[in-house]
C-alpha cells in the first residue's frame, strides 16, 4: 500500500514538473468571439485548411457547421476537398504510427483541445491556444525550424508562418553563475533571433540582483506588422472556433440559462406577490 501511495505521489509530481515546464510562459486574453458568426466561419475555414492536414478533430461532424451559420453547400463547396461527405467526421488520412514517425509524436486529436488545456480557476484553454498560435519564432536549431515560447520544442512546426510574416525574438533572461572561488552572481542574458532564426547572444552582469530567475521576458518585433496585425485576428477567428468545436452546445446553453434566470426572476415576483396576499389575513 505504501509503495502504490509513493508511486502515486511520484506520478503526480513529474506530470506537474511536465505542465509547470509548458506552462511557465505567461498567457494572453483571448478575444470572447464564441458567440461572433462570421468569426466561427472563417476560424472553421482556417482549421480546415492548416490543421485538418495533421490533427484530426473525430468528435466533430462536418454537418454541425451548420450550427454557425454554414449551409451543407457551402460546408461541400469550401470545406471538403478530398471526396468527403457532409456528415462524414472530420479525420485525416494519416495515422498514429505515420504521425509519430514523421513528427516524432503523434499529433493529438483537437475536438476538444480547448477544454483539455483550462486550468481550474486559472487561464483558459483558450487563452493557452490563443498564445501558443502566436508565439512561434524562428530557431535554426530546431529539426522544424520553429520554435515556441508556450510550448519550448513542441514537435509541431509553425503552419501559418506565411500568413504572420517575418519576425524578429528578443529574449531577456536572469541566471545566477558560480565562480571558480564559490561566490555567486547574477548575469542578464540577452538573446536575438532574427528573422531567419539565427541566434546571437549576449551575456552582462548585474550587480546587486534581488530577484529570482523566471520565465524571460520575450518581445517580437514584425518586420510586416499589417501581416501581423492581420494574422492575429485571424488566430482570435480561428480559437474561438476550437473553442465552440470542444463544446458546440454553450451557445445554447447560454441561452437556456439566460431564458432561465429570466424565469425565475418573474416567478420571484409572482410568488411574492402570492405570498402577501395569503398571508395578509393572517397578520
Amino acid at each position: 500500500m505504501i509503495k502504490k501511495l509513493m508511486g502515486a505521489v511520484a506520478l503526480m509530481l513529474s506530470c506537474t514538473a511536465t505542465y509547470a515546464a509548458e506552462a511557465g510562459f505567461p498567457l494572453d486574453r483571448a478575444p470572447n468571439l464564441v458567440n461572433d458568426l462570421a468569426s466561427l466561419q472563417n476560424g472553421a475555414k482556417l482549421f480546415v485548411n492548416y490543421c485538418l492536414n495533421c490533427h484530426s478533430a473525430s468528435s466533430m461532424r462536418y454537418n454541425k457547421l451548420q450550427e454557425i451559420g454554414l449551409t451543407d453547400k457551402q460546408i461541400q463547396d469550401s470545406l471538403l476537398f478530398s471526396g468527403e461527405k457532409v456528415g462524414d467526421l472530420m479525420k485525416i488520412a494519416m495515422t498514429p504510427q505515420e504521425g509519430k514517425k514523421w513528427f516524432g509524436t503523434t499529433p493529438p486529436d483537437l475536438s476538444v483541445i480547448a477544454r483539455a488545456k483550462s486550468v481550474n480557476a486559472g487561464p483558459s484553454g483558450s487563452d493557452y491556444i490563443y498564445t501558443y498560435l502566436r508565439t512561434f519564432y524562428r530557431d535554426t536549431q530546431r529539426s522544424t525550424g520553429w520554435n515556441n515560447l508556450v510550448f519550448p520544442n513542441a514537435a509541431m512546426p509553425h503552419a501559418l508562418w506565411q500568413r504572420q510574416g517575418p519576425r524578429e525574438l528578443t529574449l531577456v533572461s536572469m541566471h545566477q553563475v558560480e565562480a571558480s572561488d564559490g561566490t555567486k552572481s547574477w548575469e542578464r542574458v540577452t538573446t536575438l533571433y532574427d528573422a531567419q532564426g539565427y541566434s546571437t547572444t549576449k551575456a552582462e552582469p548585474v550587480a546587486h540582483f534581488s530577484g529570482h530567475a523566471g520565465p524571460p521576458e520575450a518581445k517580437f518585433k514584425a518586420l510586416d506588422p499589417s501581416r501581423v496585425a492581420a494574422y492575429d485576428r485571424d488566430v482570435a477567428d480561428l480559437t474561438a472556433f476550437m473553442t465552440w468545436m470542444a463544446e458546440p452546445v454553450q451557445r445554447f446553453r447560454i441561452q437556456l440559462g439566460v431564458g432561465v434566470m429570466i424565469f425565475l426572476g418573474l416567478f420571484l415576483v409572482v410568488a411574492w406577490r402570492l405570498n402577501a396576499a395569503y398571508w395578509k389575513h393572517v397578520r
